[in-house]
């Protein structure tokens, strides 16, 4: 049954929002230097819910100083592991204090399902405290020859860093890059996702509270083409940390070349989760389900192809088009929903196209089309085809959405070459209870990261990052301290000193 209700009436406004959403430099919330601002929507209406500061160039500026200011004169590079520690707990602490009010300032904004924003705003309370102890736990290397020498590494943080993250899951993602960042010493400037900029605004009051100094964290709102350029042309940044799509990422990959910045970049992917004929089927499709349309599909390590062995393939297209059909696409406010609203009017028009091609690549088995019941907003339903080629548009390109595509396949060597046939790598998920298979295929796989029998859980410990396409580099536990901070060989004489003589002849 359809509400004739407005769409604005039926929309959960959080109270207290910000009447306007600024950047914060130097310990400061200011607007833009030229005073330009653009509009950030809601994703039930396409409402104006607050105007945000447009940074640019100037302001990117003041961010930089400030940060390279807190680097080269304040404490926080300075001190020891375990004070750094402490403040990063401290943090971990207030996110967790105030995850409920976290969660529903990001599920207003971005649309994600209330009870999955909570999930996330936890998650992001142990990123911080993950790094917190990692750094008072680390060890570096030491190299010995005895009586002759030895030779250590001293890590040292390297400077500011330009962090620049997505509009899905933004509080997380900000989180997964904060920490380690700042765990090691560095200063920061924080780019965010200009479809998304609320949640990002909190970290400036928790930062104080647990007291970073001042100038340490900065944050610059603005479009990709402006405040997210000048931030990776800057010459005062000498590291960029990027989360997006992969085109944006060969254009940071340009501008940052003639500065020979460090990049960390994770971007696109279309992961592959292929089902072998003895796979446990039930929990296959469970786990493929949520792979795909959990966070409204917007997540880059969906498993949004999957391949299925052709012995149980009708019957799983048949059990997943029926389950696909059964998730409750909703408000993102109600707990109930599994999925809510996409991020912004522009990523609908690009997805429902990709449904409308999909028509034309698969044989449509589920959803396609608006989410029944809403004639407003960003919903789309879970949309499933099947029999899709390995050459449809569907198949190859990136969707970013709650559509899937499902593959059949007769052998392993097929299962592989279809795994294997996008320019992307990021994750893959393998269904088999052959020992042998599972190990084998994983290892073949294009992918930086594979589940076996498993859903997308992580370890902390390990790292996360994609070949080909889908990233540049690694980040996640040690990878993570490595990227943000010098590994500076020291070489130590002990006893006489073995010198070649040259110029005494």
């Amino acid at each position: 049954m359809t509400d004739s209700t407005p769409a604005r009436d039926r929309r959960h406004v959080p109270a207290d929002l910000p009447d306007r959403i600024r950047h914060y430099i130097d310990g400061a919330f200011v607007d833009s230097v030229d005073g330009d601002t653009f509009d950030v929507l809601e994703p039930v209406s396409n409402e104006t819910y607050a105007p945000a500061a447009a940074g640019k160039k100037a302001d990117i500026d003041l961010a930089v100083a400030a940060a390279r200011r807190a680097f080269t004169d304040g404490p926080w590079p300075r001190m020891l592991p375990r004070e750094r520690s402490r403040i990063l707990h401290r943090i971990a602490d207030l996110v967790e204090s105030r995850d409920r009010r976290l969660a529903e300032l990001e599920s207003f904004d971005s649309g994600l399902p209330i009870t999955q924003a909570l999930g996330q705003a936890r998650r992001a309370a142990e990123n911080f405290r993950f790094f917190a102890d990692l750094i008072v736990a680390q060890s570096d290397d030491t190299f010995k020859v005895p009586g002759r020498q030895i030779n250590y590494v001293n890590r040292k943080p390297i400077g500011v860093a330009g962090l620049i993250t997505p509009w899905n899951t933004p509080f997380m993602l900000e989180s997964w890059k904060l920490g380690p960042a700042l765990a090691t010493g560095n200063t920061v400037v924080l780019k965010p996702a200009e479809f998304t900029p609320l949640s990002a605004s909190l970290w400036a009051g928790i930062f104080e509270e647990a007291g970073l100094p001042q100038g340490v964290f900065n944050l610059v709102n603005g479009l990709g083409e402006d405040a997210g350029d000048a931030l990776v042309k800057h010459p005062d940044v000498p590291l960029i940390s990027f989360t997006g799509e992969s085109r944006t990422g060969q254009l940071i990959f340009a501008n940052a070349a003639p500065y020979l910045k460090g990049l960390s970049m994770e971007l696109g992917g279309k992961s592959p989760a292929i089902v072998f004929a003895d796979a446990d089927l039930e929990a296959a499709v469970d786990a493929t389900i949520f792979g795909v349309f959990s966070l409204n599909g917007e997540r880059c390590t969906a498993g949004s192809r999957i391949l299925v062995e052709r012995a149980v393939y009708d019957e799983f297209v048949e059990r997943y088009a029926a389950q696909a059909s059964r998730v409750t696409v909703g408000y993102p406010h109600d707990p109930d929903t599994e999925v809510g609203a996409l991020v912004h009017p522009e990523h609908f028009d690009k997805v429902m196209g990709y449904v409308e091609l999909g028509k034309t690549e698969g044989r449509l088995v589920a959803g396609g089309g608006r989410a029944e019941g809403f004639e407003f907003g960003n919903f789309v339903a879970p949309t499933v085809f099947a029999d899709v080629r390995p050459d449809a548009r569907i198949f190859q390109e990136e969707i970013f959405g709650p559509v899937v595509t499902i593959t059949p396949f007769e052998t392993d060597a097929e299962a592989l070459t279809l795994a294997n046939d996008t320019r992307y790598g990021l994750a893959a998920y393998v269904w088999t209870n052959d020992l042998t298979r599972a190990h084998n295929f994983s290892q073949a796989v294009d992918a930086g990261m594979v589940w076996l029998n498993s859903n997308n859980v992580r370890d902390l410990r390990t790292p996360f990052g994609g070949v080909k396409a889908s990233g540049l580099g690694h980040e996640g536990g040690y990878r993570s301290i490595d990227f943000y901070t010098h590994q500076q060989a020291v070489h130590i004489t002990l006893g006489e000193v073995h010198n070649p003589t040259f110029g005494k002849r």
